[in-house]
């Protein structure tokens, strides 16, 4: 790092200790917005980059609810409103026992760049709670979400800032906080996206995140003449996102053969086919089981328990082209960055966030594959968000087909956007960097044109 970048790293240190996912996230734009702070001194000046990096307001309250056997449960309820320079606060909402600040500041941090890649008018954001969905009724699920709106509502609106579902928050939960909402505020507005189609929805919103991941690495393999056909792809997760990257993979001609949840992973040489999807959808979406089943039900899959002692996630480990981590943030360390690399994986697009250690990404860049950033690959997801806000505004629904094909061209500017940043600073073919830069670009000169605000 040159010294402009060290002297921020330890400052952001000293002002946000015990936040390492924060200062990951921060520490990787820095190093790729060094050729663009050097040759663009006005942005530097005007302390940018530092006041990107704080949010703008940061809102921390608590969430009492009554559980089933009337017992008073306190949990703690945040929003992070990072930067609206280029439009509303926009982003998720993550509900699960990791939950805390550090981890949303990195999540809020990272979305002010995606939502700035989309090209649409979106500033960044992000919230959640420490509550766990898991394991709790549907009425414990509708209790804990209309008190946790209870508060949160006074700081939201359409042209504020519009959450969404993340971690732990599906339909299911934006149905109970968007009626809570509805309720208190007096107003039937979108104020959240995500919605069911029959009040406000918008087609492909549910499949966006995980569709325009699949979509930016047929991009990135367009530019070396290849496609999805035929590739053997390892995907993790089971949620959302990892169940319709499958989808789009089978799709496009691909051949997905991993799926996992926290208590381990399944490898299906034969390929989830489109029938064992459905069954995985099943399972998921409406059982809530363990992905441990779909081994029991299919002969040709093996389940592997998740092994803490392990220094590696074996579901790394397997012959393959292609990998999308579709789980959670740091999943990729660098022993299984070298794994993929040593199976023949040459294309590794991100559907979750931040899902790849620093030393990870290292491997990937020095070793030149198709590696797409979660703030770039996983951009398809606040996309849609953005789309089912424009429906909700002209109180109009587009069809499947018309969201899908504005999805693949807004994954394709993206990509777009990627190269040409790459090839204006010097550092062709990573994307890390041409993620960054093409991010931080729209943001910035937004934020000089507002002056000092």
């Amino acid at each position: 790092m040159s010294g402009y970048a060290e002297s921020l790293m330890q400052d952001v240190k000293a002002k946000n200790p015990a936040e390492p996912e924060f200062h990951q996230a921060v520490e990787e734009v820095a190093e790729s917005l060094e050729r663009v702070l050097e040759r663009h001194p006005e942005y530097r000046s005007a302390k940018i980059l530092e006041r990107i990096i704080e949010p703008e307001r940061v809102i921390l309250f608590r969430v009492p609810w009554v559980d089933d056997r009337g017992e008073v449960q306190i949990n703690k309820g945040f929003r992070i409103e990072m930067n609206s320079a280029i439009g509303p606060y926009k982003g998720g909402l993550r509900f699960h026992p990791s939950v805390n600040l550090g981890i949303l500041k990195f999540l809020a941090f990272e979305q002010v760049f995606k939502n700035s890649l989309t090209t649409l008018p979106m500033g960044g954001g992000k919230g959640g709670s420490d509550f766990d969905p898991k394991g709790k009724s549907d009425r414990e699920v509708m209790r804990f979400c209309q008190a946790f709106m209870q508060e949160l509502f006074r700081h939201i609106g359409p042209n504020t800032d519009v959450p969404a579902g993340d971690i732990g928050v599906g339909g299911r939960e934006i149905g109970y906080m968007f009626g809570q909402y509805k309720k208190l505020a007096n107003e039937f507005t979108g104020v959240l996206t995500g919605k069911d189609l029959n009040w406000g929805g918008s087609r492909i919103r549910p499949e966006a995140t995980g569709y325009g991941a699949v979509y930016f690495a047929a991009e990135m393999l367009s530019t070396r003449g290849e496609s999805l056909e035929g590739r053997t792809c390892l995907v993790s997760g089971s949620g959302n996102v990892a169940q319709y990257t499958c989808e789009k993979i089978l799709e496009l001609g691909g051949k997905p053969v991993t799926l996992s949840d926290s208590s381990g992973y399944i490898y299906d040489e034969a390929g989830i086919d489109t029938e064992k999807l459905g069954y995985v959808m099943d399972l998921k979406n409406v059982r809530r089981g363990r992905i441990k089943e779909y081994a029991a039900q299919y002969k040709s899959a093996m389940y592997t328990e998740t092994d803490a002692s392990l220094d590696y996630n074996p579901l790394w480990n397997h012959k393959a082209h292609c990998a999308f981590p579709s789980a959670t943030q740091n999943e990729i360390n660098d022993k299984d960055a070298q794994n993929l690399l040593d199976n023949g994986v040459y294309v590794v697009s991100e559907g979750a966030n931040m899902p790849t250690t620093p030393e990870g990404v290292r491997l990937f860049v020095e070793n030149k594959i198709l590696y797409g950033p979660g703030k770039a690959a996983n951009a398809g997801g606040v996309a849609v968000s953005g789309l089912e806000m424009a429906q909700n505004s002209m109180r109009y629904a587009w069809t499947r087909e018309e969201v899908d094909n504005r999805l693949q061209l807004i994954m394709k500017d993206i990509h777009t956007a990627c190269v040409h940043a790459t090839e204006r600073f010097e550092t062709p073919g990573n994307y890390v960097d041409g993620a960054n830069i093409a991010g931080f670009l729209k943001v910035a000169d937004a934020m000089i044109d507002q002056g000092v605000v």
